[in-house]
């Protein structure tokens, strides 16, 4: 890949990209003086001795007193038009709450409305309120609701950077984890939709002051067109969205009262092993446990928990791996450390809170004081799964991130994690800049210490090793895109975070161009662009080398009439042998047909790819919608180190034959087949159908069925002899030749649930995991494993 060869030198590609993303949005933002007008400021009336019924209708007198939000305008997929459906919200307060009235006109389509569960509200017409209780542009609260009042919560702050994918990412996230205590009711009408919502000031943090200014926003999403539009003129190059939104000013005493959340639970489960004749063993040990949230103050949390149960209600979707170098990451799902997380975030994710996989108690404080944001979380982690069988473990993780002028910050990560004869720590500064309202820049450096002393080999050193990021985005309206670098050395070790993969640098940069159509037009936006992309391991990168792996991508993201959207990407890759991955591998020298001698596999230095992959997303249609991904082309073969021609396909069909009927199915698909003489060496199919019902808005019965079947041919040195590859067993120094194997294993989970609000909670389940030696025949299927599992929790709120 010659074009790598020519930025020998990382500074000068840093230097070119800066340079590209200063001229060209600088050229795109200068025709447009309507960029940088101020945010609006909307005074909301405070109303005492009322009381309300949350019930959708809005006939109480209080209502004509509210503030009135209105004259939203189209944010995405094209910024700056006038909203097609219009909408008003009206907001006033109380001592103890917020209030919300919600009137969503639907003049063109049909409102897309179902009783979703918490969270799943995305597939629906929805509203979401942005409350930015601190008013400092940076984070804030997301409360959503659908038309029926059903609820998603989580918060928005703005994005780091650039994805590298086909297109360049919005200007804000949104993470769901979190769950908040808020009151919503909603109907459809004849003009659209109306909802009621209340949130108490229990459920947020905010200022400790008696008078306050709020940052303030709404999102409403409308599926029928695929339009997003907000209250405030959001404009899509702006690199912050949070600075866009307006204001609600002069909030006066707000009162929370006494914060006290106590939230006991119990779990049962009973457990059978595979085979015929095994008996369910019920399991009554550590039952119990107890959750505690205290508001300190209206913007300080402490919470604590002993013993919590962290069972998984669902399965998680299995997830396939394309690259055997790096890790897997999976969410987080556990209540107790969902509250507040979004204050352990930092731009790399040092702290990663599954780290504390069985904890018998931790605590932790979140919050803010004055500009500094503060979270600190310590807990002692049991490596045993009982109580009765304590082995303790020792995990403690500080977030501090002080707000500077205008959206700059900068923050500090300290973690560590000891158990007997171990101990790892990380500290790390970071940093966010934002100047000319289409400039960000984020930064991160830090160095892991670690200390062994349970070998005599390293008893007697800490091992310490750096780590760096830092990526930059210029949001032009025509012209844009993104450079990022980051680089772990490959003895950094962050055992309380998450890091994919270590011993490597990695650049990127992506530039685009990007044409808005009018309203009505087949063509909304048309977005075109290219990205290079260079890893290193980190010795290479040092001294100077080439990549160890480079990529050239051509890019395309679209979004057509009606709210159908895609991005295509055409790449050009070469990967250099990894020779770490294959140190157990080896091969058999023969002389006249005579094995003389086994040798070390030595595979190809050098593999070239071209391929493609393309995503197309419907809209809402009706009660469908779906997604599809295809990826095809000549790619690396990692079983075999050679090159292969590749096939992967990721769809996902959502059916909602009514407002309480949910189905969902999904299906995976990776193969390779060798480009030699186009046999199969690896297949992985993976299709899952998952069918709710839901009974009330919350009660709910969901049925999971999910089958991983897999496939992979006795391995060969495909790319030079062709020889079998023989795999060295390092406990007995044997060599095996490698054998081909089929895995079909097949789960269903059901599950019933009640859960009135996020802390009171009864889960009912039972769980069926089998295999089966042929795939997809549901013959002679042998039960691994099956259980029933009962969780009650009850959220006491004094």
């Amino acid at each position: 890949m010659a074009y790598f060869r020519s930025f020998s030198s990382v500074t000068q590609l840093f230097a070119i990209g800066v340079a590209f993303l200063f001229v060209t949005s600088v050229a795109s933002a200068s025709d447009d003086p309507t960029r940088l007008t101020s945010p609006p400021e909307v005074e909301i009336p405070r109303i005492e001795g009322v009381e309300i019924n949350v019930d959708g209708i809005m006939d109480e007198a209080v209502w004509s007193q509210a503030a009135r939000f209105s004259g939203f305008s189209d944010y995405l997929p094209v910024d700056g038009r006038l909203a097609q459906d219009s909408t008003v919200v009206m907001v006033w307060y109380s001592p103890t709450a917020i209030h919300f009235g919600i009137r969503a006109y639907e003049m063109h389509g049909q409102v897309r409305a179902t009783l979703a569960d918490r969270d799943k509200i995305n597939a629906d017409d929805h509203i979401q309120l942005i409350l930015d209780t601190y008013n400092d542009r940076r984070q804030a609260f997301m409360i959503g609701v659908n038309p029926l009042g059903q609820q998603a919560d989580g918060t928005l702050k703005d994005s780091d950077g650039g994805t590298h994918g086909g297109s360049a990412s919005t200007s804000y996230s949104v993470d769901l984890s979190p769950d908040f205590l808020y009151h919503s009711k909603g109907r459809l009408t004849d003009f659209g939709y109306e909802i009621e919502v209340v949130v108490p000031f229990k459920s947020v943090r905010y200022q400790n002051t008696l008078t306050q200014d709020w940052g303030f926003n709404i999102i409403r999403q409308v599926q029928h067109s695929g339009y997003t539009s907000t209250w405030t003129s959001t404009r899509q190059d702006n690199a912050s969205f949070m600075s866009q939104n307006g204001v609600l000013p002069a909030l006066t005493d707000l009162r929370r009262g006494l914060v006290l959340d106590i939230n006991p639970e119990m779990t049962g489960t009973m457990n059978r092993a595979g085979g015929k004749g095994e008996k369910f063993d019920p399991n009554a040990r550590d039952p119990f446990g107890v959750n505690v949230r205290w508001g300190i103050s209206s913007n300080l949390t402490l919470n604590g928990t002993f013993n919590p149960d962290f069972s998984q209600v669902e399965a998680d979707v299995a997830q396939i791996s394309y690259d055997p170098r790096q890790a897997v990451f999976v969410p987080e799902k556990r209540p107790f450390f969902l509250d507040g997380i979004e204050l352990f975030q930092s731009p790399t994710n040092l702290i990663y809170t599954r780290r504390v996989s069985n904890p018998m108690s931790a605590m932790k404080l979140t919050g803010k004081i004055g500009s500094t944001n503060i979270a600190a979380l310590s807990a002692v982690d049991n490596r045993e799964l009982y109580l009765s069988d304590f082995d303790p473990g020792y995990s403690n993780a500080v977030r501090l991130r002080r707000d500077l002028s205008g959206q700059n910050t900068v923050g500090l990560v300290l973690t560590n994690k000891s158990s007997d004869n171990h101990w790892n720590g990380v500290a790390a500064l970071d940093g966010r800049l934002t100047f000319a309202k289409i400039y960000s820049f984020t930064y991160q450096a830090g160095m892991s210490f670690t200390e062994d002393t349970s070998t005599s080999q390293n008893s007697d050193g800490v091992v310490s090793a750096p780590m760096w990021r830092l990526s930059s985005t210029a949001s032009g309206q025509k012209y844009g895109g993104t450079f990022s670098a980051y680089g772990y050395h490959g003895d950094f070790n962050a055992e309380s975070g998450f890091i994919n993969r270590t011993g490597i640098v990695n650049v990127h940069f992506q530039p685009y161009r990007q044409w808005t159509g009018n309203q009505g037009d087949f063509v909304e936006r048309l977005q075109l662009g290219f990205s290079l992309d260079g890893t290193w391991d980190y010795d290479r990168f040092t001294e100077g080398q080439t990549p160890n792996d480079q990529k050239f991508h051509l890019n395309s993201n679209y979004s057509f009439k009606g709210g159908w959207s895609g991005n295509t990407s055409f790449f050009m890759e070469s990967f250099k042998y990894p020779e770490y991955l294959y140190d157990d591998f080896y091969i058999e020298r023969k002389e006249n047909g005579v094995v003389v001698d086994t040798t070390a596999y030595v595979g190809t230095e050098r593999l070239s790819n071209f391929g493609f992959w393309s995503n197309l997303t419907t809209p809402r249609l009706n009660s469908f919608s779906a997604n599809l991904t295809l990826v095809g082309g000549r790619d690396d073969n990692f079983s075999e180190w050679s090159s292969a021609n590749i096939l992967f396909i990721t769809l996902g069909l959502n059916f909602n034959p009514t407002d309480q009927v949910r189905i969902n199915f999904s299906y995976n698909h990776q193969q390779y087949d060798r480009a030699s003489d186009h046999s199969t060496v690896n297949i992985r199919r993976v299709p899952r159908l998952k069918a709710e019902y839901q009974v009330t808005p919350y009660l709910f019965v969901r049925l999971v069925g999910q089958y991983d079947s897999n496939f992979v041919d006795a391995l060969r040195d495909d790319s030079r002899t062709d020889e079998p590859i023989l795999i060295l067993d390092r406990n007995t120094g044997e060599y095996h030749q490698s054998t081909k194997f089929r895995r079909n294993q097949f789960r269903v989970d059901w599950l019933v649930s009640f859960r009135p609000d996020p802390g009171t909670v009864l889960f009912v389940g039972y769980g069926n995991s089998s295999r089966e030696p042929n795939t997809y025949r549901f013959r002679n299927l042998e039960r691994t494993n099956d259980g029933f599992f009962l969780k009650l929790s009850y959220l006491f709120r004094v």
